[in-house]
């Protein structure tokens, strides 16, 4: 018979395995759930810990048109450049690639009676959100990040 071990390990190995979910994967950055509500405020605790959704066009980041990086809220891993943001009209910031593959973790997500596939910071295991296949070109992704799981970084004037 299989370890569990064992099953997860192989997992791990696959190019876009997720390690586990934020709430009891072992990452480079943790903090003890108090820890991390004291450092992220009520409403981001519960998308970033907890994988809630924020109400759609309710994140200012929606408008955000200023060139520069999209960093995890969690632990301020660069995620998304502004030169891969796009207007999906869902009502969430959208992005067709992320800055590296490897800065994003991926969960199958069954919840609501449907299969997605959910996207979290590698280092910290924050939710971020969701990826779909629905995107533009060229990769034909759209990753649909809650605002509240992001903190904005202009570019620095040259």
């Amino acid at each position: 018979m299989t370890s569990r071990r064992t099953i997860l390990g192989a997992l791990a190995a696959l190019p876009f395995a997720a390690p586990a979910l934020a709430a009891g994967g072992k990452f480079a950055i943790s903090f003890t759930p108090a820890e991390w509500q004291r450092r992220l405020g009520k409403e981001a605790y519960a998308v970033l810990r907890e994988e809630a959704t924020e109400r759609p066009f309710t994140s200012p980041l929606n408008s955000e048109k200023r060139a520069g990086t999209f960093v995890c809220r969690g632990c301020a891993l660069p995620l998304f450049s502004s030169a891969h943001k796009f207007d999906s009209g869902t009502g969430w910031p959208s992005f067709w690639q992320p800055i590296n593959k490897a800065a994003l973790g991926t969960n199958v997500d069954r919840s609501y009676f449907m299969v997605r596939t959910e996207v979290h910071c590698s280092r910290c295991g924050g939710h971020q959100g969701h990826v779909f296949d629905d995107g533009p070109k060229p990769t034909g992704l759209r990753y649909c990040i809650n605002g509240l799981a992001l903190s904005f970084v202009p570019a620095r004037a040259a």
